[in-house]
């Protein structure tokens, strides 16, 4: 049964009552920050209470584990517009413990489109065009792996400003304790191998 019906009928009482102005901010982070995390359900109210986030304070960019797949994908064109047009003055990148993406498998991933019907000429027609289908539905070792991965394609964008500094974090989901992989990665780069 679907949720919405649910939702609506509470989002009427919600509008009704004028519970959104406790909500009530504008479009530039007030903290100028963008984050780039993942889509866990866990993270959804922990990740900005660990931070000391309110509404308002930060853009939040949200994927599956963090993880930008291309440089020029919809994740780093969000990023781009939160710092150019946003003013968002720093990048911060947060995986966390225990993410769906670990040693994801693009066979496995595959295998579920093909049960729920997805026709494997699809696939392949995709793997034609030149998109391939390991690199679109890849993870990662590790969520630090991951945290790099993505921080090293932001500092290393050819539209990214060099003034603004990216740093990675890995939290935990269940207490919130944050990992600093990289701080202002702009020091580290020349030092740290590239993948």
């Amino acid at each position: 049964m679907s949720m919405v019906p649910q939702i609506l009928a509470f989002n009427k009482q919600f509008v009704e009552e004028k519970q959104y102005e406790a909500y009530l901010t504008d479009k530039f982070p007030e903290k100028k920050l963008a984050i780039l995390t993942c889509m866990d359900t866990r993270l959804v109210e922990l990740l900005p209470k660990a931070l000391n986030l309110r509404n308002g304070d930060a853009k939040f960019i949200k994927n599956a584990g963090a993880i930008l797949t291309q440089p020029f994908g919809s994740a780093m064109r969000s990023i781009l517009v939160a710092v150019y047009a946003l003013g968002a003055r720093e990048v911060l990148v947060i995986g966390h413990h225990g993410c769906g993406m670990t040693n994801l498998d693009a066979e496995s991933m595959l295998g579920k489109f093909a049960e729920h019907g997805i026709d494997p000429l699809a696939v392949e027609t995709l793997e034609n065009a030149g998109i391939s289908m390991d690199k679109f539905l890849r993870g990662f070792g590790s969520p630090e792996e991951g945290v790099m991965d993505s921080v090293r394609m932001i500092r290393n964008h050819p539209l990214f400003p060099k003034d603004v500094p990216v740093h990675g974090f890995v939290i935990h989901p269940e207490t919130g304790e944050l990992d600093v992989i990289v701080e202002d990665y702009r020091e580290e780069l020349a030092t740290l191998p590239q993948q």
